[in-house]
């Protein structure tokens, strides 16, 4: 059987779900090279559109350069030709309409459930194609109990249809620290809270700053990394103040130099299908409040305090413990960190291979 993926990805900038996409394919290569799982009988292909300027190098993957569109023109009418003869499998949420024999991952419901984070065109096209995309599909995948539930509440799709198949976090692990950007802003010897992710609304980085200016502490500053795309997310409003440090983007081994001297991560999202930065948080040992809202409550479940996302007094509560309660900080870290143990990209992948055995 031929598995053909769908390597639109190569694209676009990394957030969480193009990072789910890398993930998955480069632990998938890695467990058939190795031969820990028997991939005898199927064929791996990566399909790229022709804007990808460098090809990724798999050992058991194969990559081949198809078409000549680009973008959703690309995916939506050349792929589906390069993949007849095959199961295609997207992992980005967007997949073609014209194509029956695939597998898609969909992350979550969010421009049904949160749409005012999204521009009017995005929302549109993404709630059409996500309908769809639940009746064609011969499977979709998903990150979470509780995306599984918003899918069948918002697209209808057949219960039977899903598999649920949590996400890892080795990509922040395998990288070496960076800590030449605790020193770019000058973080080396400061105490300060950090806010991972992007800063689209449904993240809700301002209830994080308002926590912080309660909390009275002017030596504690709050580290804000990653951005939002204004095409898009509508442009956050956040108010500038001193104990607030924007850092952007950042790499992977500068994250993980973040994570491991925060006092905490913040994390009181309104909306997420699974939430990637806590886990990669527990992972590198920094202790988290996370909301309790959609599906953190399921992913941090004994590894997190929680705070409701929309009282700031909850938040700075909880960050205070944190700071003032030691013991309670170490039993977080210790429990994040177990947690963190149980969830692998290794594992995300062979399930995954094993959901698509079920297709034949």
């Amino acid at each position: 059987m031929i598995i053909y993926l769908n390597g639109r990805f190569l694209t676009q900038s990394i957030t969480g779900v193009q990072r789910y996409a890398h993930e998955v394919i480069k632990a998938l290569d890695e467990l058939i090279a190795s031969g820990k799982i028997d991939a005898s009988g199927y064929n791996f292909e990566l399909l790229v559109p022709p804007d990808v300027e460098e090809l990724p190098d798999y050992r058991a993957v194969s990559v081949r350069s198809v078409g000549r569109l680009t973008g959703h023109y690309w995916e939506q009418f050349e792929l589906p030709f390069h993949s007849r003869d095959g199961v295609l499998v997207s992992l980005t949420n967007a997949a073609p309409l014209f194509k029956r024999n695939q597998v898609v991952t969909i992350h979550d419901a969010a421009v049904f459930a949160f749409p005012e984070a999204y521009s009017f065109f995005f929302r549109l096209w993404y709630r059409v194609l996500m309908k769809l995309l639940g009746r064609i599909a011969r499977m979709i995948i998903t990150v979470s109990n509780f995306s599984c539930n918003e899918l069948i509440t918002y697209c209808s799709i057949n219960t039977e249809k899903i598999r649920v198949i949590y996400e890892g976090k080795e990509h922040i692990t395998a990288t070496p620290a960076d800590e030449h950007i605790l020193k770019q802003y000058n973080l080396a010897s400061r105490k300060y809270v950090l806010a991972s992710g992007s800063t689209n609304p449904n993240k809700n980085i301002q209830s994080v700053i308002a926590a912080v200016k309660l909390l009275g502490h002017t030596d504690i500053k709050v580290v804000v990394a990653g951005g939002a795309n204004p095409k898009v997310f509508k442009l956050s409003q956040a108010h500038e103040a001193d104990n607030i440090v924007n850092v952007g983007y950042v790499n992977d081994g500068e994250l993980r130099a973040l994570y491991e001297h925060a006092l905490c991560l913040v994390y009181p999202s309104f909306y997420e299908g699974f939430g990637l930065p806590p886990l990669e948080a527990q992972a590198c040992g920094c202790p988290v409040i996370v909301s309790s809202a959609a599906s953190l409550p399921e992913v941090c479940q004994g590894a997190a305090l929680f705070c409701n996302p929309y009282d700031a007094t909850d938040i700075v509560a909880s960050i205070r413990r944190l700071i003032f309660e030691p013991g309670l900080r170490e039993e977080m870290r210790r429990n994040g960190l177990e947690k963190a143990e149980r969830l692998s990209w290794t594992a995300c992948a062979s399930s995954i291979f094993d959901a698509l055995g079920e297709i034949g």
